[in-house]
C-alpha cells in the first residue's frame, strides 16, 4: 500500500513538471525541469524494482540534458554574433 502511494505521488509529480517543462517560455528553465522530469521516472522505476531501467533512464537523461545545454549555448552564442553584426 505505501509503494502504491509513493508511486502515484512521483506521477503526480511527475506531470506536473512534464506539463510545466512544456509551457514554460524560457528554454534553460524548460531544460531543466525535463532533466528534473527524467529524475522522477528514475524513481519510479526504482519504486518498481526495475533498477536496469532506471539505470538506463538515468544515463539516456543525462545524456539528453547535457546536449540539449549545449545546444543552447551554440545557439545564444550565435545570436549574439548575429546582433553584433
Amino acid at each position: 500500500m505505501n509503494l502504491l502511494i509513493l508511486i502515484t505521488v512521483l506521477l503526480i509529480v511527475m506531470i506536473i513538471t512534464g506539463l510545466a517543462a512544456i509551457f514554460f517560455k524560457e528554454m534553460m528553465t524548460s531544460i531543466i525541469l525535463f532533466s528534473t522530469f527524467s529524475f522522477f521516472a528514475v524513481l519510479i522505476y526504482l519504486a518498481m524494482g526495475s533498477p536496469d531501467v532506471a539505470f538506463t533512464e538515468a544515463v539516456i537523461g543525462i545524456v539528453a540534458t547535457t546536449f540539449f545545454m549545449v545546444a543552447l549555448t551554440q545557439l545564444r552564442k550565435e545570436n549574439k554574433e548575429e546582433d553584433e553584426n
